[in-house]
């Protein structure tokens, strides 16, 4: 994916988007992230408080969406359970951001075989599916959010670092570039104040897109009994525990987190596509 980038700072560049799907998705996001920032003072109940004598019991004036198998009040469980849903994600696409677009600059600028050992080592990686990679590794380390969010952004590591690498080599080729290396600037100085500023809001954009697929891949292990421990809040462990109350004809604990997981990862999906549909438009 190549876009060509006028020379102004590339931040600068991206303004708020109109459309109204893209203004949903973005306040949909804005809302959990700070149902998410605010859930201790917002949860109603304990999140792990269990009731088991209000077992399955239906929305009432106490628990608005019900309570869970074990008595647990969903609300409560929905809204610390963000916090862990995108705490995680947040983790994943910081790491693979930044040492896929370190990489990524070094390999497109230096070329040679600096970039030939990159680009193999990165589809050595892409050979290797991120959830297989991060169910061993929980498998040696045991249950917890750091074991699959260390696995999963070094799968996600190739997708920044080959779209960094593709920016920058059609940045070289600018005539800007050229004047800074007649100038005497050195390429680190280039690449940090220059280069990168250029290529910014399109990684940026890509993270975006990535964060809604990371947190999809961690609410699949974590309903798989392979992310975060049982008494953690979180989406995909709610999804997970919902199972039992689906069997007794209560799918309410299961259906809402899951619906959950799938509006969050397309918000963040939709607004990562327009930011990159808005950096191609003001750059052609």
């Amino acid at each position: 994916m190549s876009v060509a980038l006028t020379r102004r700072p590339g931040l600068a560049r991206i303004k708020s988007a109109g459309g109204p799907l893209h203004l949903i998705c973005l306040g949909f996001a804005a809302l959990v992230v700070l149902a998410a920032l605010l859930a201790p003072w917002l949860a109603p109940y304990d999140p792990n408080g269990v009731d088991l004598g209000n077992a399955l019991a239906g929305p009432s004036p106490d628990h608005l969406l019900g309570v869970d198998a074990a008595g647990r009040d969903t609300l409560s469980r929905l809204l610390l359970g963000a916090r862990t849903s995108l705490l995680g994600p947040l983790g994943v696409v910081a790491f693979s951001t930044v040492a896929g677009t370190a990489v990524g600059l070094a390999a497109g600028w230096r070329g040679g075989w600096l970039d030939s050992v990159l680009s193999r080592s990165t589809e050595l990686v892409f050979a290797f599916p991120g959830m297989l990679l991060a169910i061993l590794i929980v498998s040696v380390y045991g249950e917890g959010l750091l074991a699959p969010v260390v696995a999963l952004a070094i799968a996600y590591l190739p997708y920044v670092s080959r779209l960094t690498r593709s920016l920058v080599l059609a940045e070289r080729t600018r005539p800007y570039v050229s004047a800074y290396q007649v100038q005497g600037h050195s390429a680190l100085q280039i690449c940090l104040r220059h280069v990168l500023p250029n290529i910014a809001p399109i990684v940026l954009a890509q993270s975006a897109v990535n964060f809604g697929y990371v947190l999809m891949d961690l609410a699949g292990l974590s309903f798989l009994g392979v992310g975060v421990p049982a008494l953690t809040p979180d989406w995909g462990r709610m999804v997970f525990d919902g199972q039992t109350a689906i069997q007794h004809g209560y799918p309410l604990s299961a259906i809402l987190p899951c619906a959950l997981i799938v509006l969050t990862v397309v918000a963040f999906n939709v607004v990562g596509e327009r930011w990159a549909d808005q950096v191609a438009r003001r750059s052609a």
